[in-house]
This record gives C-alpha cells, sequence and structure tokens, in this order.
C-alpha cells in the first residue's frame, strides 16, 4: 500500500517559455486560499523538486493554523537542471510562466519570496496575478520579509527563554546563531540591543569579518552546535538537527528560522529526552508571512502589523505550556493545535 494522497491539487508543467518544470502544490484551502513562497533553485531530477514542494506546502498549512491565519498552505518550485544555466532571460520567462499559472487560480493560491527567489522577482508575477506578496515598496509590495521573519523569532525567544530559565530576558545569556545571512543578522543585532553575548557562524567565511566587525563572536560551523550556548538558534539550511547531532548539542532551548530543522519527526523524541526544548521551526519562523498578509491582504498598518508580529511570543508560549500540562513534544503540540483549528474549520464547510 501506498502512502495516501494527502494534498488537495498538485500541478506539474513544463513552462512554454522557459521549459523548465513548475510544480505548485496545494496541501490546504480550509482556513482560506493557499499561501506559499516561490522557489527557485537546482534538483537533481523534477522529482526532487516535486517531494520539496509537497513537504513545504504541508508545512505551510500548519505554520498559517498555528499562527490563528485564515490561510492554507501551498508552494511554487521552479525547477534548475544540474547544469541549466540560469540566464536573466531564462529568469524572467520561468517566472512568466509561473506568473500565468498562479493566475489561472483566480487567488486560491498566493505566493511570495522563498529560496532563490526575492521581491524583483514578485514584480514579474505581478504582471500575471496581484497575488505575489513582498514585492518591493514602489510596486505595491512590503519588500525583504527578513525584518519581520527576525523580528518573530526573537519574540519566540524570549517566550521560550522564560519556559526554560524562567526569566524572558537575554541579557548575559550566551546566543549561538548558526547562518548570518539576512534573517540571522537580525536576530543577532536584536540579541546584541538586549544585551545578550552573541556567537555567529556560517558556511559562508567571507562573513566572519562582518560578523567580528559588530562584535560578534565567531565559532565554525561544524562546531556551531557544540560550543556552550544557553540558547542555539538555526538560522541557515535545515536538516541540522538529527539523531545523531542532538547528542553534541549544549544549548537547553533551540527556536531559530530554519525550515525542516529535524531529519526526521523522531528528533523531537530525541531533543526532549536531552532536556532540550525546541520550539517548531514553523512556528517561530512565521512573521515574514504574518507581517505581509496583515498588509498586503488586510490593509493593516505597520505598528498593528508589527504587533501580530510580536504575537507570536504567545502562541509559543502556548504551544510549550501545552507539551508541558499534557506531556509531549512542542512537536505535538503545535501540531495538535493546528490540527484542532483545521479540524474546526472542516468542520463548519
Amino acid at each position: 500500500m501506498g502512502q495516501a494522497f494527502v494534498h488537495e491539487e498538485v500541478v506539474v508543467r513544463r513552462g512554454s517559455r522557459s521549459g523548465l518544470p513548475l510544480i505548485v502544490s496545494v496541501h490546504s484551502r480550509v482556513l482560506g486560499p493557499a499561501v506559499g513562497g516561490c522557489r527557485l533553485r537546482r534538483y537533481e531530477t523534477w522529482q526532487d523538486g516535486l517531494a520539496d514542494a509537497l513537504r513545504l506546502s504541508e508545512a505551510m498549512t500548519y505554520k498559517a493554523a498555528v499562527a490563528g491565519l485564515d490561510f492554507g498552505g501551498g508552494k511554487s518550485v521552479i525547477v534548475l537542471g544540474k547544469d541549466t544555466e540560469l540566464t536573466p532571460h531564462l529568469r524572467e520567462a520561468a517566472l512568466e510562466d509561473l506568473g500565468e499559472l498562479i493566475a489561472s487560480w483566480e487567488g486560491s493560491y498566493r505566493t511570495g519570496p522563498d529560496i532563490g527567489t526575492g521581491p524583483d522577482d514578485m514584480v514579474v508575477l505581478k504582471r500575471f496575478s496581484p497575488h505575489a506578496y513582498c514585492a518591493p515598496e514602489g510596486h505595491g509590495g512590503t519588500g525583504d520579509s527578513g525584518g519581520p521573519t527576525a523580528t518573530g523569532v526573537l519574540a519566540a525567544l524570549r517566550a521560550g527563554a522564560r519556559h526554560v530559565f524562567g526569566d524572558a530576558s537575554c541579557v548575559g545569556r550566551r546566543v549561538v546563531i548558526s547562518g548570518f545571512g539576512s534573517v540571522g543578522g537580525g536576530i543577532a543585532d536584536g540579541l546584541a540591543a538586549e544585551g545578550a553575548h552573541v556567537v555567529v557562524s556560517d558556511v559562508d567565511q567571507s562573513r566572519k569579518d562582518a560578523a567580528l566587525a559588530s562584535g560578534y563572536g565567531w565559532v565554525e560551523p561544524d562546531q556551531a552546535l557544540s560550543a556552550p550556548a544557553d540558547i542555539f538558534v538555526p538560522a541557515a539550511v535545515g536538516g541540522l538537527l538529527s539523531e545523531e547531532s542532538v547528542p553534541r548539542l549544549s544549548a537547553p532551548l533551540v527556536v531559530g528560522p530554519a525550515n525542516n530543522q529535524l531529519t526526521e519527526e523522531s528528533v523531537a523524541d530525541a531533543l526532549a529526552g536531552r532536556g532540550v526544548v525546541w520550539v517548531p521551526d514553523y512556528v517561530a519562523s512565521a512573521g515574514g508571512i504574518v507581517y505581509a498578509l496583515s498588509r498586503e491582504s488586510e490593509n493593516c498598518g505597520h505598528e498593528k502589523a508589527h504587533k501580530r508580529v510580536e504575537g507570536i511570543g504567545d502562541t509559543v508560549s502556548h504551544v510549550l505550556d501545552l507539551a508541558r500540562s499534557t506531556g509531549v513534544t512542542p512537536r505535538q503540540a503545535a501540531r495538535q493545535i493546528a490540527e484542532d483549528r483545521l479540524a474546526s474549520a472542516a468542520a463548519a464547510l
């Protein structure tokens, strides 16, 4: 028996302009229109791109549900071959192909930037559909979502600190951040401003000088997990936490924006078994989507949208309190909160 197919709709199409495989996966529209970013990256095969889209669209359903958003989960993927040269012309052609496909859904699937795409790419998509978020402000969008994402992680981190240490303050706490890109840098700046001792790591060695110039400590990537820390922040690629790597982890609290931090679900049990509190990635990383949807779909002002992002701290407290009171992992608690909301919405249809 094969695994049950749980997604509402999946389209795989070869772009008429680009010739590239395009994939749009809609996991659920029970709570509202499906949302999920556009990923443009290289894969070994188009089937690997499909697997990515299926997995990520499901995660988006749970991210939106736990965050209290009236949206479902989706994802789009433009598949580049291993040897495909991504020229500016091919990039624009592929985005036009995807824009045409998104337009056919008339708002029931909406997208934004993801790995390999950014605000300027959303301008191309908006030629075909208004439902592309985070375009530059001059084109009617809210721009780069990195700032709100970092703000949401900081709110999640404070809630986690209150749960683990009894105090939300990060003054004097040692925090190791794995990934010093735009989001990781924003988290580092926020923590340093609050009085934390920040240590960063990145596979891109060119970022070391910038980190040291900002007054942060530096640790090599292969030592980040085991470096002494009160809090560990995964802010780069996913899959960092595995059955093999968890025993090396030093920090009692893990909170970060990286997607798919666990290599498999059982790792959540391994973390709990070592007394480590892990805030589910899709809960901690929701700041970008909360801000963009608040501004661009509900026409909220900046202050109101920012306040909603700060509310991620309350969501994290709810997840961790439920986990503690029921004796389950935070992963199970967050899943239960999402599934209860989805079930209630489905019953009302």
